[in-house]
């Protein structure tokens, strides 16, 4: 019998017997669905069990599940202004037990000689108050901590203090290290001003610790598929439980890939210190320093960018594209080009703000520097690096689960039936040519010639049925510097 069927046996009985073979149904090179997991703190107001994933599908989905105002749902929130059509998952961890909430203040002073509006921005939400000519300090406290409790989207809770009665207490609504980076201003747009004779004086959010152990995030996660992920946590411990995690993921028995975001709100020299420590090739760190809009909004926002542009194409460079929702720093306080360039050096992740104060990516780098002997390395330098090698063994990988599933392995040379499900080290080869050629044509690889000549299929040498396969692509580069010199003539 020349032909492998799969179900019909040899049969003695009479009769026409059909069966369906789905092995070559699917043309061309496959598509790669993302997935995106937001992991953060939800507050006790959220439905959600602890380390419960939950499809988040509309705006009030993470209200609902992790508490309005609550780290995990801002990240939410922040994610679908840039991106409402990955799917996207989240997952809550409760305030450690041992942690401490960040804390800041808003004291008030003066007397207002005219009536106006009193502006106050925390996490990039804005705060109104009516300010009346003659209102004392304490009656304006009064009304400004009643407006943020009404405002339940907001990261803190606020309070009178109990010995100063123009001092407003904030307190963030999680626990741990990251509501320490939570910007809080008063005005923010160059048309708000404080009314005349009012003073404000704002105490920065300080005194968070604490952040929750990844440890039993990770085990519940155990081998869900995610391509893309956000978290607020940043502290040593947490950073190594997820470097380890990730390098299992991406190993050739996993192949489950992905990739972390998270930001920081930090001086251009912490960043820099943080930037060099990590040197992890699926975590990249944004600066987001004196950013209005919280540190963890910025990452879900830049994650929620990643996940739409990466499925469609992941070596198409994300420079240029905006962070929809996320507010820019003042221009004072905006790194320069010069400073900007040094963190890309140190593995910090940079944006830029247009003309019109729009928020764009600049180069996503991950803070991979250097190689497992210490040399400066740039192999996984660049998110799309990783995005492409994702793909590409997405698609090579199943390619041949659909196409060969059952096959038997025969040396080049064999004189087999041309039905017959056998796959030869020269058949391998030529799949694999035409696999890369349609990587190239989608823009993912170039440089056929040195592809072909360095692809090495051969049959291992100590198990005849293992096929074993030594391919090197040349990944398209981006374009992310145009050079020029103008030599002139008179």
């Amino acid at each position: 019998m020349a032909i492998s069927f799969d179900a019909i046996p040899i049969l003695r009985t009479p009769g026409a017997y059909v069966e369906f073979n789905s092995d070559r149904a699917q043309q061309g090179p496959s598509v790669q669905e993302y997935t995106a997991v937001l992991m953060g703190q939800k507050t006790s107001a959220g439905t959600a069990g602890a380390l419960e994933f939950l499809a988040i599908t509309n705006d009030q989905d993470p209200v609902t599940y992790f508490g309005a105002g609550s780290v995990l749902t801002q990240m939410c929130l922040a994610f679908r202004k840039a991106n409402t059509t990955t799917r996207l998952v989240a997952v809550a961890m409760a305030d450690d037990a041992a942690g401490v909430a960040a804390a800041g203040s808003i004291t008030l002073g003066g007397s207002p000689t005219a009536a106006g509006t009193l502006a106050v921005w925390i996490g990039g939400k804005r705060v109104r108050v009516a300010v009346a000519s003659a209102q004392t300090p304490a009656a304006i406290a009064t009304a400004l901590a009643a407006a943020i409790s009404a405002d339940t989207s907001l990261a803190v809770t606020a309070a009178v203090d109990g010995t100063d009665t123009a001092k407003v207490n904030l307190t963030a609504k999680n626990k741990g290290e990251a509501a320490n980076e939570l910007d809080v201003r008063v005005n923010y747009y160059s048309d708000e001003r404080l009314p005349a004779g009012l003073t404000a004086t704002v105490v920065a959010m300080l005194g968070g610790t604490g952040n929750p152990d990844v440890t039993t995030l990770i085990a519940a996660m155990a081998d869900r598929s995610f391509n893309i992920a956000a978290a607020p946590w940043l502290d040593a411990a947490n950073r190594a439980l997820f470097k380890s995690e990730m390098a299992r993921r991406w190993g050739p028995l996993v192949s489950l890939d992905g990739h972390i975001f998270a930001a920081k709100n930090a001086a251009f020299a912490d960043l820099t210190t943080l930037g060099e420590t990590p040197n992890d090739p699926h975590l990249s760190i944004a600066e987001a320093f004196k950013y209005p809009s919280a540190p963890w909004e910025v990452a879900a926002c830049l994650a929620g960018v990643a996940a739409y542009y990466g499925q469609i194409d992941p070596a198409r460079p994300l420079q240029t594209l905006p962070l929809t929702g996320i507010l820019a720093p003042a221009e004072s306080d905006r790194f320069t080009r010069e400073e900007r360039d040094l963190l890309l050096y140190s593995g910090i992740a940079t944006q830029t703000v247009d003309a019109s104060g729009v928020v764009r990516v600049e180069r996503a780098i991950t803070t991979y520097r250097t190689s497992a002997a210490g040399a400066t390395d740039t192999a996984y330098l660049d998110l799309e690096t990783l995005l492409t090698l994702s793909y590409l063994r997405f698609d090579y990988r199943n390619l041949w689960l659909r196409k060969y599933p059952r096959h038997k392995l025969a040396a080049d040379g064999t004189r087999y039936g041309a039905g017959q499900a056998v796959m030869t080290p020269k058949l391998a080869k030529a799949e694999t040519i035409a696999w890369f050629r349609a990587m190239e044509e989608l823009g993912l690889v170039e440089g056929v010639s040195q592809f072909k000549e360095d692809l090495i299929i051969e049959r291992n040498a100590t198990d005849p049925n293992r096929l074993d396969v030594k391919l090197s692509p040349d990944l398209v580069n981006q374009l992310r510097v145009f050079a020029a010199q103008i030599q002139f003539l008179l």
